[in-house]
């Protein structure tokens, strides 16, 4: 389905709109207008810029903007992927938030007691509208983390995406989705903190309580 007007334009969480979002987009492709382009240095510029910590979950709204993300030195999938598909709307390409259920069969020790589980629900990527067509864009990973897990870092590709890897570079089972969660114009916050509440009863998440204020 073709993009429409909404994947353009800002939101609430997608404030790309924002002084910090258009100057963290900028960075990328300065003096080229051609999309793909654009989009490749947008997607490494996220992907390595900021360190993957799962461990920054948090109930606040705020921290889930944007602008707030731009900022930041390491976060996890979902605040990575709003921070892309806010950049690539600021940049003027179509852009949305794809979500889907994984099992990490590679996940630590530390984060699997954490959690309770290896399922990662809503797993977040952005879907930008390139080449007439939405590609998934995962930039959850970045290449350190990559390099010391001897997992292949995911590599931008504007025809067929960019997704978790099911196997490390030794060949052991690694991503393995297990259930699409669609495509979203904007993030599905309170959907998502709810079935965390659900899958992870014991993990501890900073911040506010979720309530309506991010609907303002």
């Amino acid at each position: 389905m073709a993009p429409g007007p909404q994947t353009l334009a800002p939101s609430w969480f997608l404030d790309c709109d924002s002084e910090a979002v258009c100057a963290y987009a900028s960075q990328a492709g300065k003096n080229n207008k051609d999309p793909i382009a654009i989009a490749e240095d947008l997607f490494y510029t996220v992907r390595d810029g900021i360190r993957y910590d799962p461990y920054q979950v948090s109930r606040d709204p705020e921290v889930y903007r944007a602008s707030a993300i731009a900022d930041a030195d390491s976060n996890w999938c979902v605040p990575k992927s709003v921070l892309l598909t806010a950049c690539a709307r600021a940049r003027g390409i179509p852009a949305r938030l794809g979500f889907a259920d994984v099992l990490n069969h590679l996940t630590s020790d530390k984060l699997s007691e954490s959690m309770g589980t290896d399922l990662f629900a809503w797993h977040g990527y952005a879907e930008l509208w390139l080449n007439e067509r939405w590609v998934k864009l995962s930039t959850a990973f970045n290449i350190e983390l990559c390099e010391r897990f001897n997992v292949a870092a995911l590599e931008f590709d504007p025809i067929n995406g960019a997704l978790m890897h099911p196997y490390d570079t030794t060949g052991r089972r690694h991503m393995e989705y297990v259930r699409e969660r669609g495509s979203y114009d904007d993030l599905p916050l309170e959907a998502m903190l709810e079935t965390f509440d659900e899958v992870y009863p014991n993990m501890e998440m900073s911040g506010a309580s979720n309530d309506a204020a991010f609907r303002e």
